[in-house]
This record gives C-alpha cells, structure tokens and sequence, in this order.
C-alpha cells in the first residue's frame, strides 16, 4: 500500500513529505493507522546529525494508533486494537530484559539502523530504494508496519493525541525521576530543561514525594508550565539556580539532579554536579551530540562528596509495565498530559512544529493525522 510519511534524506535537510510504499506486515508484524505522533527532540537529533542513523529515514518513535492487519505469528493484537509504540522493542530473552531491565534489551540497541534484525525494510522510496525508520517504528506517517514487541495495547477511552506520550517522553522523564534518580519522600530535586522530558520529569518527582523540586529553564513560558506540573522553585539558569538551591537547602544542595535539556553539553556537567548534595545524584537523560566525548568536572570533588553520575535511555522504565500503569495515573488524574501538548499539527507542518519547539514555544508538539 502507499501512504504519506515525513523523510530525512540527508543530514541537515528539512523533512519532506513523501509517498511512499510500505509492504504488508510479515510474521510478528502489525500495520497500525497512526492518530497521532509527538514530536521528540531525539528526531532532530538525527536529523541534524547528532545522532547517529541510517539515512534515509521516516522520522517519529512516539506514537499512538489502531491496529488495521497483522502478521502471522501476532496472537495478542487483532484489527481495532488501540496500541501505543513503546520506542525501546524488548525481545524478553537478552540478559537486560531477564533482568527486569527492557530499556536496555540487546535487540532494542540496534534501534538506530532502522531495519529489521534481518536488515530487511517495510518501507520503501517510490523509487525502490529501502528507507529506514526511527527507531523501527517511523510514526511521523499515517501508517507504519511495526514489530509485535513494540506494541502495548491500550483501552479504547484514552484519547491517542495524549497517549501517544507515554510512548517516549514521558516515561522517560518520570522514569527518570522515579527510576533512575530514585527520588524518596522528603527529597530535593533540581530538574534542568523542562520541556516535554523535564515537564514530565517534574511530574515524576512531584508523584514520589519530593519536597521540594527547582525547575531550571532560560525559557518563561516552560518555567510557568513547570509550576503547574509540580515544580516549587524556578530559574532561568544553572548559575541563577545554585545560590537559590543552597540557600533553600541550607547549603545542602539538589539530593538528585535531572539533565533533560534539548542538548546536552559536556561543559556545564561540572555545574550541575555542584548543584548536588553530598552522595547526591546526577541523570543525564538528554542526548549529548555523538561526537561530543570531553566533560568538564572535577573528579576530586565527584569522589570526596560521594556524588553519582548515572547515565539512563527511557527513563530505565519497562514500557510493558509503566505505559499501563502512567495512563491509569492519567486516568484519576495524578499526571496531567492534557497541558503537556501544547500545540498539535497535520503532518505537513512538521517543520513548524520542530521550529516551534527550538523556539521554546512547546512543552510538546504533536502531530494529529485524524
């Protein structure tokens, strides 16, 4: 069948809307009919190459839809199911997922070749030439051929233009928080960046109990939506926050630190680390440029202070496990994703709508294909 997608042909490029031919879903395949797609900085991260990727690609990895025909071998999705992508696909056999730790699966590391284990594609170029999709998925299409294992099937009532969140952004965020901080009850936390991450990892601090949550953004709009999320404090900037943070924790300092800028960048971790407290801890969930490999800390006050800095992909969360459970919390009302999407676009304004989030104009754009 042919459907309509959003193609990176070249690095640095713009998207370009695109026909394109997608075969029929194979053994432990579905098509879904994509509703919706959020619009995750990682996308243009590989579009402007920071990330590694296989060119050409379908962008998207957060998205929600209807399932329209599956594969043989699929005996846990049938046509109308509502599903929602987890971006991370867990094969459930690798050491990581026996573990408990399916963020980390070895089938998912090969995300970013955008082909299937086999190095086959279901997309293709009118052309004849295979594209690549993000992270094996390419949501930023009105239809897509995915792996069964990417899928969570959802109930019918959760509106797919807010569910399509918790495909990426927020479960990364509040697992971030939740996860791979490990904020306790009573705990400070400092969050630097609140955007579509940062918002939901305020979000996640605020459900584990923290007392007091400092939302660190050069951008107004994103420091007044992060008091709605939860945050306590606010500041423009890491060297605005640090007095503020010490002052309020009588020289304490952020029990935990979580790094969810749009780009990460080695020279201000030394910063961060000091916004920390003794054995405090620091998450870097932003994506940092591949070829970024210096860091600027002192490894004497890293090792005196006893502080952590921990790396983490999908907020270490398990999506079979947590995108469940973060829209029944949806649900009654304790995570707000409504006031998360701030904008949403048809899929040709797919431009704009990275434009708008360098801007700083978006907690999260998402594009609406129904």
């Amino acid at each position: 069948m042919k459907t309509q997608a959003a193609v990176a042909w070249r690095t640095g490029e713009p998207w370009s809307i695109e026909e394109v031919e997608l075969d029929p879903p194979g053994r432990g395949e579905v098509l879904v009919r994509l509703a919706a797609s959020g619009m995750c900085h990682s996308d243009e991260h590989v579009r402007n190459g920071d990330l590694g990727a296989l060119l050409p690609v379908i962008g998207g990895h957060e998205g929600a839809g209807v399932v329209e025909q599956v594969g043989e071998g699929v005996p846990d999705l049938s046509p109308g199911d509502h599903v929602v992508f987890g971006f991370v696909a867990a094969c459930g056999a690798c050491p990581s997922c026996a573990r408990g730790r399916s963020s980390l699966c070895d089938v998912g590391a090969q995300l970013l070749t955008g082909l299937r284990t086999d190095g086959t594609s279901r997309h293709h170029a009118l052309d004849g030439r295979d594209l690549s999709t993000m992270t094996c998925l390419g949501t930023f299409a009105h239809h897509t051929v995915v792996n069964q294992a990417s899928c969570v099937r959802i109930l019918d009532h959760y509106p797919l233009e807010k569910a399509c969140l918790v495909g990426c952004g927020v479960t990364t965020g509040w697992g971030s928080a939740v996860y791979a901080a490990a904020v306790r009850p009573g705990d400070d936390v400092a969050v630097v960046g609140v955007g579509g991450l940062g918002s939901a990892a305020v979000q996640g601090a605020r459900l584990a109990g923290a007392e007091r949550i400092f939302a660190v953004d050069p951008v107004d709009f994103k420091r007044d939506m992060a008091r709605t999320f939860g945050a306590t404090h606010t500041a423009a900037s890491i060297a605005e926050a640090l007095p503020q943070i010490l002052d309020v924790t009588w020289g304490k300092g952020a029990d935990k630190v979580i790094c969810t800028m749009g780009v990460g960048d080695g020279r201000l971790v030394g910063q961060i680390l000091e916004l920390t407290a003794k054995r405090g801890r620091v998450v870097v969930t932003n994506i940092h440029p591949a070829a970024e490999t210096a860091v600027t800390i002192s490894m004497a006050s890293l090792a005196l202070s006893g502080k952590q800095l921990v790396g983490t992909i999908f907020g270490s969360a398990n999506f079979r496990e947590d995108i469940p459970h973060l829209l029944r919390l949806y649900d009654q009302g304790q995570l707000d994703l409504d006031s998360m999407v701030t904008r949403t676009y048809p899929l040709e304004a797919v431009n704009q709508g990275y434009a708008d989030m360098l801007e700083g104009r978006n907690i999260r754009g998402v594009l609406s294909f129904d």
